[in-house]
């Protein structure tokens, strides 16, 4: 496993989730409370002009930070920023990616981005990672 602490600029961590599910949304939807219908009932979605459902933002970011889990032990999220680019729909497979761009000797800081199946960015900003 890589040591966080020991990566250097422009080097990356990157993983790719498995397709977006039905339940996945529902599921997020019972732990955020956020149970508006465009994210589970495509009838809903559609009147609402969207051509199906759509994940929630918020779910796509908190699968982002996700990258970071793996080194917890050596420190924590301080700061996370973001910019919605793009809708996730149904089936979606999003690759997961951050770089590092800074680096002090407590601080790193990430460009992070979500991009779909098409190489299109759905989700794009910075994450400051402190080490203990």
């Amino acid at each position: 496993m890589t040591v966080l602490n020991e990566i250097g600029i422009g080097e990356s961590l990157e993983t790719s989730l498995k397709p977006v599910s039905r339940m996945d949304l529902i599921k997020y939807s019972g732990s955020s409370g956020d149970f508006n219908p465009i994210h589970t009932i495509d009838e809903e979605a559609k009147k609402a002009g969207l051509p199906g459902i759509i994940a929630h933002g918020m779910w796509t970011m908190g699968n982002l930070s996700k990258l970071f889990t793996p080194y917890y032990e050596e420190g924590f999220i301080r700061d996370y920023n973001i910019r919605f680019s793009g809708m996730v729909f149904l089936d979606d497979v999003l690759t997961l990616k951050a770089e590092l761009v800074e680096k002090t000797e407590q601080i790193l800081i990430f460009d992070v981005k979500a991009i779909n199946q098409k190489q299109k960015d759905v989700v794009k900003g910075n994450l400051k990672f402190e080490l203990y």
